[in-house]
């Protein structure tokens, strides 16, 4: 069974570690501040400049002024920190931010990212990504694995506009987790219930299945 928008942000917010700093991107990348693991202590960074941002608000609390870079609104954590963009910015360039979760519509096996521009449609600018990829050593990507017509988005070779060359290190998608490295996308686990078999036929790259592959521990 694949796994929902929020399954994927769970899985990912297994990845986190103690004392961290982490930039989470827009869409699926935003769930990621629900799902932290007991006992440790992660600080959620936002390009716009916030730092130490909470779960997303519920419904009636919201503060409008509150926003992520995304534009959604956002609670803030005690200690949590607003600064203005120069700063937020040399944080990510100064390579403070340990972990970085991203969307994309589509992935190479080389490690490729495109995720801002669909040529033909109207977009305002690649915008924090930019800084992201280029800065950041350790990115993980939250994606469906195939986009609304059933075809892959982990590709041999990126057809949209990229974001960042050879940047992303690990993609957990609907269906799997895998590990970008050698110019391979390695299958790591698997959603509960779907086959390596299902996994292979929506991956269009270099996919690399190294013995029995594990159902994700949710």
């Amino acid at each position: 069974m694949a796994l929902s928008k929020e399954q994927i942000a769970q899985r990912i917010a297994k990845e986190l570690q103690d004392k961290w700093y982490v930039n989470l991107g827009i869409g699926i990348p935003t769930l990621v501040a629900n799902y932290i693991p007991e006992g440790i202590e992660v600080e959620f960074q936002s390009e716009n400049g916030l730092l130490g941002m909470g779960p997303f608000p519920i419904e009636g609390t919201e503060d409008a002024d509150l926003i992520n870079a995304g534009k959604q609104t956002v609670t803030v954590l005690d200690g949590g920190a607003i600064f203005d963009s120069a700063m937020s910015f040399a944080m990510i360039r100064g390579k403070h931010v340990q972990l970085t979760v991203l969307g994309a519509m589509e992935v190479a096996q080389n490690g490729d990212i495109a995720n801002w521009k669909i040529p033909g449609k109207m977009v305002k600018g690649m915008g924090g990504a930019m800084d992201l990829v280029a800065s950041a050593e350790n990115i993980i990507v939250a994606m469906m694995h195939t986009n609304k017509r059933g075809e892959s988005k982990l590709l041999e070779k990126c057809s949209l506009p990229l974001t960042g060359v050879g940047c992303v290190t690990k993609i957990v998608t609907n269906l799997a987790v895998l590990e970008v490295k050698n110019n391979a996308f390695y299958l790591l686990e698997r959603a509960p219930g779907v086959s390596v078999d299902e996994i292979k036929k929506a991956t269009k790259g270099n996919l690399i299945i190294e013995g029995e592959i594990p159902e994700m521990n949710m």
